[in-house]
């Protein structure tokens, strides 16, 4: 089989002034795509595909049967679905989900409307349009302020949490400026972390060994937040924080109830073949759907701290075996028998 493998790829150049330190955050690096390419070569013949604005043209060239795709997208609010858009047009499967999902995951306000309307909790929200719309919040201090359309811990940083209104005004007023889109602004919970790998379609959908993030690693005095500080800054290869506990240390009524929260949410937003999704607990200890990552970070090397592979180690998968049985899974759901 011959399967393109569709993704972006990190920049090295300097930013300009216009765009924020994290832009590129969410692409991925040299590393990552040869990883990729590695495990696929194993079984298929691969090419490589990056998702510019010939992307379209190298796709009709091409003309792969199947397409590995992992890419993030260039600009806009509907950036993730471009790819599959263009791939639906083409009558090419491919791995992940499709354009209308990928667009409402990345949409954090229109993903948390949906499960608020199936009942699966997510915490109490607004969307600011600027930093006046604020002072009307009907929500309780702490408060978390986000960007709305981004991944990868983009536009959140250490003093993210707000606890008055002068606060939240002024962070609210940055990420609209930063990054030019509305603010998503949360009720802050403040109970452990944990995120959820999950692969499968349909009646197959299974959960990963669940991960938890150790906050208590994080430098002295920092918000108990994965910040961008937290992801890109303070943990790195060269000197990994031991931040995650994988397979979570819980008991076993608790994992179910965070396993059975992210299949439902997984169905409802008609999710395919693989996505990571992020969970907090309240006060009371009840999980709550932080978002939804159907294109989930994949770094190869396990010092780099990716939770999607660290799920997959625990769980007996290597970086090989994840990969193409993420391909699988995706042959699979289009009747695509996966090794020819």
């Amino acid at each position: 089989m011959n399967v393109a493998i569709t993704y972006n790829i990190k920049k090295k150049e300097t930013l300009t002034e216009n765009l924020p330190p994290d832009f590129y955050a969410e692409w991925d690096d040299d590393e990552t795509i040869d990883a990729i390419r590695d495990a696929v070569s194993k079984r298929h013949e691969v090419v490589l595909i990056e998702a510019d604005k010939e992307g379209y043209q190298k796709l009709v060239k091409e003309k792969p049967d199947m397409v590995f795709n992992i890419a993030e997208g260039i600009n806009g609010r509907n950036r993730e679905s471009h790819i599959p858009a263009m791939l639906e047009m083409l009558g090419i499967p491919y791995t992940g989900s499709g354009p209308l999902t990928l667009g409402i995951c990345l949409d954090k306000a229109r993903a948390k409307e949906i499960l608020s309307y199936y009942n699966i909790p997510t915490a109490r929200f607004f969307v600011s349009h600027s930093a006046l719309s604020a002072q009307h919040s009907a929500l309780s201090f702490p408060l978390i302020v986000k960007p709305l359309y981004e991944g990868s811990s983009k536009g959140i940083r250490n003093d993210s949490i707000v606890y008055n209104i002068d606060d939240l005004n002024k962070k609210t007023e940055w990420v609209i400026n930063e990054y030019r889109q509305p603010a998503l602004v949360e009720e802050f919970l403040d109970g452990r972390e944990f995120t959820v790998a999950v692969m499968g379609n349909g009646d197959e959908v299974n959960c990963l060994p669940i991960v938890e993030i150790n906050y208590s690693t994080l430098p002295e005095g920092v918000n108990p937040i994965y910040s961008y500080e937290a992801k890109w800054l303070w943990d790195t290869p060269d000197n990994p924080l031991e931040i995650f506990t994988c397979p979570a240390q819980i008991e076993a009524e608790l994992t179910q109830r965070i396993e059975e929260i992210c299949k439902r949410a997984f169905q409802v937003l008609d999710i395919k073949d693989w996505c990571r999704i992020d969970i907090r607990l309240d006060g009371k200890g009840t999980p709550h759907i932080l978002e939804l990552n159907p294109l989930p970070g994949i770094l190869p090397d396990p010092k780099s701290n990716s939770c999607f592979p660290k799920a997959a180690r625990a769980a007996g998968m290597d970086y090989n075996r994840l990969i193409n049985t993420v391909l699988d899974i995706a042959c699979k759901r289009y009747g695509i028998y996966g090794n020819r």
